[in-house]
């Protein structure tokens, strides 16, 4: 199974009126730092807070109309997506998660009335039930990464960079299981190839930077993280974002909970924007000095805002955040 920009393009009108053109904004104290114009692309903008509904409606709308329903795993963001893509459509939907995923990102998947199953505390064990219910029950599962509709939904996010500043040099992608960095590379580097294209991750349980380092899929510890959206499997048996990720990505660069903390902090003190740790890797990697020069303007796409308040308020507040076993030091932004 291929994919090209022409599925891409025919995306974008799938979409078009429910998944919005999001703004490209500048960011003045990143740019600062890089020397470059530094781009946030806000994603956050979308109805249900995050890039993942872009896949979801173009998956959902080519459902057939007898279709008894959808199901997915989730770390979160994919399942709201996927339940507000059904709700109109007047679909069930159920989402499988595990018990790693906040309770913010689950009350809001029920919110817009999807059925919830908690299993596990791994994506692989909630992509598990996600298969079984679809044996089952007749549910139609849609990969949150791994399918060709959802990386073409993706893929819009590279056409409107390009098409708003054809002259960037570089875009960074943060980095899970790769549906949005493949679409993104795709897309972008069909129209510009010189563009670089860079997947950023948490440095612990990077599923797909692991696989890619390892050229075939490879198990990772799914750990608590800031960066949680990025958390999970790739899929042992991935046929799509895999195989794209590793032929399209130039790099994939790790950053540290520490490091996401401060760029938490950064785009809400200096930009004024709430997002979440996985939106946020890009903005972490420009400050810690984990990438090479851009040798021109570079973007950095802000994913999604669906935080835990409370967890988001002690980072704001310079407060420690515990993350399972480990620690994440406070720290007053600026001092």
């Amino acid at each position: 199974m291929s994919l090209s920009l022409a599925d891409i393009l025919a995306a974008r009108r799938t979409i078009a009126g429910v998944a919005v053109r999001t703004p490209l904004v500048p960011s003045p104290h990143m740019s600062g730092i890089v020397g470059h114009d530094v781009l946030l692309k806000l994603e956050t903008t979308q109805p249900v807070g995050a890039f993942k509904l872009r896949g979801a409606v173009n998956a959902v709308s080519a459902l057939a109309g007898d279709a008894n329903g959808v199901v997915c795993c989730s770390t979160g963001n994919h399942g709201r997506a996927i339940a507000y893509a059904a709700r109109a459509r007047g679909l069930r939907a159920v989402v499988c998660m595990s018990s790693l995923v906040p309770k913010a990102k689950v009350d809001g998947i029920r919110t817009l009335g999807a059925e919830v199953r908690i299993v596990g505390r791994s994506q692989d064990d909630a992509l598990a039930e996600s298969r079984r219910l679809s044996r089952e029950e007749g549910l139609m599962e849609i990969s949150p990464f791994d399918d060709p509709l959802v990386i073409a939904g993706q893929g819009t996010i590279g056409l409107e960079l390009v098409e708003d500043r054809p002259d960037l040099a570089a875009i960074l992608v943060p980095l899970s299981g790769g549906g949005l960095a493949a679409g993104v590379a795709l897309a972008a580097k069909a129209i510009k190839p010189s563009i670089k294209v860079i997947g950023i991750s948490m440095d612990r349980g990077a599923a797909m930077h692991d696989s890619v380092r390892a050229g075939r899929p490879v198990e990772v510890e799914e750990v608590p993280s800031l960066a949680d959206s990025l958390g999970g499997g790739i899929g042992l048996d991935n046929r799509l974002s895999f195989p794209l990720c590793r032929d399209l990505l130039d790099d994939c660069v790790l950053v540290t909970e520490e490091q996401i903390y401060d760029a938490m902090q950064t785009v809400y003190f200096e930009d004024r924007m709430v997002a979440e740790g996985a939106s946020v890797v890009g903005i972490a990697a420009m400050k810690a000095g984990r990438l090479p020069p851009p040798g021109g303007p570079i973007a950095t796409i802000l994913t999604g805002r669906n935080v835990d308040m409370t967890s988001f308020t002690d980072i704001i507040s310079g407060r420690s955040v515990q993350l399972g076993d480990t620690e994440v030091k406070g720290r007053t932004y600026g001092a």
